[in-house]
């Protein structure tokens, strides 16, 4: 007989202290009730017969490589037999559930195959497969981190204590729905980390295309060795300072209300354009003036590290935004700006940026002599712009990939409020 999945507006609820409305048909049980609770701890280091075995031994940092799916199968670091027998660490088997209780409390995973943990996690046991379905406890307990958090103590740093966690009250309903709900955010994840791979991919297309592109062009069969390595012999070596300039900041500005502000946190890491808010110029103490279509390259550490880059949109309002002081807003002349993009986000010109910080007001920057007199590869305007064509239509490709991931990324928190927490219940008939 097939199985039919029907979903309703749940009216019928009961209250229940500290947890707010609960359906009537859902039990409120202690996570006691339900696992098992181990604890786990690190084998001595110095010991080399403990480590590089064949059993996964968990922490925190795996948990949070996850990237918001809920299913592990593989640790950083294993331990051996020996490891386990000597130190009593508990062996979950599959389906049982990690959960990082310290620094930081909340990333949850279901255990693949079986497993042990250090002491930064707890292991929860299933004590009667019949009634939970591990995997909802899974997605519940990723929806109930806040709460996880506030039940945490500690000066140093915050950490579930077993005994919080073993009282700690969760829904129970009725076990088909327990499993049809875990299988429909299940299917909401699977489609997240095909979307991951799709830019891990071409993420990975558009790092092999800017080398490509950016030291060997489009069709050259000859080459030439210069000071920045071998390169077209038709291209040039040029300094920035003969294509473009730093914007010079404007003293005075006619601004009575509001501006537009563009801080360092909205200006991309992978994409093309800078977001900005809207802000009184009262509260704006410092700023580098902008126009749109400059690009704004961040000059501190670590900043610049992580590729912070991006263009001034051209729906700025009023054609000109406002800044963080950390960034030189630069200034296309006789260079293709999306060439001269790319040329900045590369790699090798990243370096050299790099190590050029010197030590200002106590945090490194990148000198505007340096930027001004790198040295870059300069090919002919119209293949300046095949090579720029190409890397934005990746990027294009990037974006509407990530928009996709967090459109999706959305929907599931939205079913992960509705499903997990019974305003709409699923009826498996």
């Amino acid at each position: 007989m097939t199985e039919k999945t029907g979903f309703y507006v749940e009216i019928n609820f009961k209250k229940i202290p500290e947890l707010g409305k609960v359906p009537e048909e859902w039990e409120v049980v202690e996570i006691r009730e339900l696992f098992r609770v181990e604890t786990g701890t690190t084998p001595s280091t110095k010991i080399p017969d403990y480590w590089n075995g064949e059993i996964n031994w968990y922490t925190p940092l795996d948990l949070s490589k996850l990237n918001g799916r809920v299913v592990i199968n593989d640790s950083e670091r294993k331990i051996t037999f020996k490891a386990l027998k000597e130190y009593n660490l508990p062996l979950l088997p599959a389906g049982s559930i990690i959960l990082s209780t310290r620094a930081p409390v909340g990333y949850v995973a279901l255990l693949e195959s079986e497993g042990t943990f250090n002491q930064g996690c707890k292991g929860l046991i299933p004590i009667n497969r019949e009634r939970i379905y591990p995997l909802f406890y899974c997605y519940y307990l990723s929806f109930q981190r806040l709460k996880l958090e506030r039940l945490s103590g500690g000066s140093t740093f915050k950490e579930l204590s077993k005994t919080m966690l073993e009282s700690f009250k969760v829904f129970l309903p009725p076990f088909a729905e327990q499993r049809k709900i875990a299988e429909i955010l299940s299917r909401v994840d699977d489609a997240i980390q095909k979307t991951d791979e799709v830019i891990a991919n071409t993420a990975c297309l558009k790092k092999g295309l800017m080398q490509e592109l950016l030291t060997k062009g489009i069709g050259h069969k000859e080459f030439k060795d210069t000071e920045i390595g071998r390169i077209p012999k038709d291209w040039e070596v040029i300094r920035i300072q003969e294509v473009a300039d730093i914007r010079s900041n404007r003293s005075k500005l006619e601004v009575t209300d509001k501006v537009v502000f563009i801080p360092m946190e909205l200006i991309p890491n992978d994409g093309i354009y800078a977001d900005f808010e809207i802000k009184d110029f009262n509260r704006v103490s410092s700023y580098t003036y902008c126009e749109a279509g400059d690009i704004l390259l961040a000059k501190i550490t670590p900043s610049l590290e992580n590729g912070k880059q991006g263009i001034v949109p051209s729906n700025t309002p009023k054609g000109f935004a406002l800044a963080t002081t950390e960034v030189f807003p630069i200034v296309c002349r006789n260079v293709e700006r999306m060439f001269m993009f790319y040329l900045l986000k590369y790699p090798k010109f990243r370096k050299i940026l790099e190590s050029s910080m010197r030590a200002t007001t106590g945090r490194l920057r990148v000198p505007k002599e340096a930027l001004l007199h790198l040295k870059i590869p300069l090919p002919k305007f119209d293949e300046q712009q095949k090579i720029a064509e190409i890397l934005t239509t990746i990027d294009r490709k990037l974006e509407i990939e990530r928009k996709e991931k967090a459109r999706l990324e959305k929907i599931k928190q939205g079913l992960m409020d509705l499903l997990l927490t019974g305003k709409i219940r699923v009826k498996v008939v």
